[in-house]
């Protein structure tokens, strides 16, 4: 009896533990349900209904998903995105790898540097935006002035489709300073002997870089990969902030621009809401692809 009151007493204690520790994460708990998952879970349901706010959800099963495979829209912006992705998630890598070698070292003044090209990437999209409205102006924009004084006549950046894109392209890498910071802390823990050991083998500046630091940086790009894919199907911003100045739209309505229209401009939710659910297979699909592949090229360690 004795140990059965014991054990009786120690669950007591452990519960009243567990319940203290639940009540101070009760605060998240409710707001991850209420605006998290039950968002998460209803977005299932209206994907199979037609649902547009003002009535109730009507049952439409697959219809939505079928009209999918009819819709031009859908699928044009669906290839916007793979294009973008496929285009500018390398070139930040590049860019932001570039700039943090470049920023490896120990002079004086480079910390000042460092402070320039990271704080792009805390200014706010809309902002940034804004600015590149102005700076890509072919009338009076500081862009086309530059490329007049070299006797080139600049093109109308947001008002042509073959350059709206590129244009986009050009506003990603201004943001690219936030990577750069986590390259430049993936360089930092590069073990100081490996560069050693390389030079008594008598490896030049390239070869060190690409037998010692890429391979040691691979985790850290990696990383950027996989969230800068992820961020490129999700972008939205900008092209919607220039679809509203008037550019091309086939070179500005993204797949998220197009789910914000169907559900706010259509009030189209039941289809917007198998649009995300779509997106959402791609992104995990992509994902999956990604660390499939890292075995062949992230190396981890040292």
């Amino acid at each position: 009896m004795a140990r059965v009151a014991s054990g009786r007493t120690s669950f007591s204690r452990a519960l009243k533990k567990d319940l203290v520790g639940y009540a101070f994460i009760a605060p998240w708990l409710v707001g991850f349900t209420v605006f998290t998952l039950g968002p998460f879970l209803t977005s299932v349901y209206l994907s199979f209904t037609h649902y547009n706010i003002v009535s109730s959800p009507k049952w439409v099963g697959l219809a939505n998903y079928g009209l999918m495979l009819r819709d031009a829209t859908f699928w044009r912006s669906l290839w916007l995105t793979f294009e973008y992705a496929l285009v500018a998630v390398p070139l930040g890598i590049v860019a932001g790898v570039g700039l943090a070698l470049l920023l490896n070292v120990s002079v004086r003044g480079v910390g000042v540097f460092r402070t320039i090209f990271f704080v792009p990437s805390i200014v706010p999209m809309v902002a940034t935006t804004v600015v590149f409205v102005w700076l890509l102006n072919p009338q009076i924009g500081l862009v086309n002035r530059l490329l007049a004084e070299l006797g080139v006549v600049g093109p109308a950046w947001l008002k042509e489709p073959r350059w709206t894109f590129w244009s986009l392209v050009l506003m990603s890498l201004w943001s690219v300073g936030g990577s750069m910071v986590v390259y430049l802390a993936g360089l930092k823990d590069i073990p100081i002997h490996l560069y050693e050991a390389a030079r008594l083998d008598g490896a030049n500046a390239w070869q060190r870089l690409r037998f010692v630091t890429l391979p040691m940086l691979s985790p850290v790009i990696f990383f950027n990969l996989v969230m800068g894919v992820i961020s490129a199907f999700q972008y939205f911003t900008q092209p919607y902030m220039l679809l509203q100045q008037q550019a091309p739209e086939e070179s500005t309505r993204f797949f998220a621009v197009y789910l914000f229209e169907r559900a706010w401009r259509y009030l189209d939710m039941g289809y917007a809401s198998a649009m995300a659910w779509v997106l959402f297979a791609i992104v995990v699909i992509v994902t999956g692809l990604l660390f499939r592949t890292q075995k062949h090229w992230v190396h981890y360690g040292s």
